[in-house]
């Protein structure tokens, strides 16, 4: 298991131009650096019905941290490539960025509308790697959202 205290990133992006503007979903994990902790940052921009972008930050334990580094090296998702997957298309794209200690990585595709998406790519093998991942990582930032954010009423 890696280090604690060694560089640590994690970015996920959705997103497409569409007629309500830019929708997006983006977050990401930091560690700070040694001693300062690490921070979860979360924003997504919707325009139906004229939503607001919604921004969240908040401050994570270490132990989080080595969650998702186990998360992500259990996934085995630093072993793909992303030559063979969709390009980007008008319907959007989809990024992963992932620094753990040295090793460093950027998976660019389309958006994934089902498991059929996967199935029919090139590289079903890998590009399922991804989905998988990206869908566990998604239930975990909005879990983190709903438990931090969550108001209490009297």
């Amino acid at each position: 298991m890696a280090s604690s205290n060694e560089p640590f990133y994690i970015r996920y992006y959705s997103g497409h131009q569409g007629r309500f503007g830019h929708e997006f979903l983006e977050f990401d994990f930091r560690v700070l650096g040694e001693g300062k902790g690490a921070t979860a940052r979360y924003a997504n921009n919707s325009n139906y019905r004229n939503d607001s972008l919604i921004r969240k930050e908040m401050c994570v334990s270490s132990l989080l941290v080595d969650e998702i580094k186990r998360i992500i090296k259990t996934s085995e998702i630093m072993k793909e490539d992303d030559g063979k997957w969709p390009k980007k298309n008008k319907d959007g794209r989809q990024e992963l960025e992932i620094k753990i200690g040295s090793e460093h990585i950027s998976f660019e595709t389309a958006k994934i509308g089902s498991l059929v998406d996967v199935t029919e790519s090139q590289d079903p093998e890998g590009l399922r790697v991804f989905y998988y991942l990206v869908q566990d990582l998604k239930a975990l930032v909005f879990s983190l959202i709903a438990l931090h954010f969550k108001i209490k009423p009297i």
